[in-house]
């Protein structure tokens, strides 16, 4: 394994260390009997976890694992904070959806549960076009390897931020 790889797994590392440790956070900080106001704390929580200590891990993991020349990092930053940002609604979007399954999953009906999964679907949808047109704008920008490499990263975090989540979600029950 060359030093490269061991870089992008030390940072993946770093980013699953957090984010697990905070959803074990706050599944344990929350007894059976928690509040309303201590589940949108929790929430509230890692939303704001994912929006300041993951991001600028993030940002700190492409700044290392992209090996951006001078020009072509005045061009690739401005294209990813654009992205970033509309990331951000879709992200936002995301936590709502969230919170509202975490407050009525124990009385899902098949409507309603129905109605979140094709939420959840169109999400999922936004989100990959939006990494798509990011890919396409990057590669205009930057040598297409370059713009790969940032799709390669790029899906890496996000597996392992949407493994965070779905682990720290209740399985909706029968």
């Amino acid at each position: 394994m060359n030093g490269r790889s061991v870089s992008i797994l030390r940072g993946l590392a770093v980013i699953a260390f957090v984010s697990c440790a905070h959803a074990a956070a706050a599944q344990t900080a929350k007894p059976p009997s928690a509040t309303r106001d201590d589940r949108d704390r929790n929430l509230s929580a890692y939303v704001e976890l994912l929006r300041s200590d993951l991001r600028s891990q993030k940002v700190a993991i492409l700044t290392e694992l992209m090996e951006l020349t001078e020009a072509e990092d005045a061009k690739f930053w401005p294209v990813y904070r654009e992205y970033e940002v509309e990331l951000a609604k879709i992200n936002d979007d995301r936590m709502a959806l969230v919170r509202e399954y975490a407050e009525s999953y124990q009385a899902l009906t098949d409507v309603s549960a129905d109605r979140i999964a094709v939420r959840v679907l169109e999400l999922e949808a936004r989100r990959n076009a939006l990494t798509a047109s990011t890919y396409q704008r990057l590669k205009s920008v930057v040598p297409p390897k370059t713009a790969a490499r940032f799709l390669q990263i790029e899906r890496q975090v996000l597996l392992i931020l949407d493994l965070q989540i779905a682990a720290s979600l209740p399985i909706a029950s029968r």
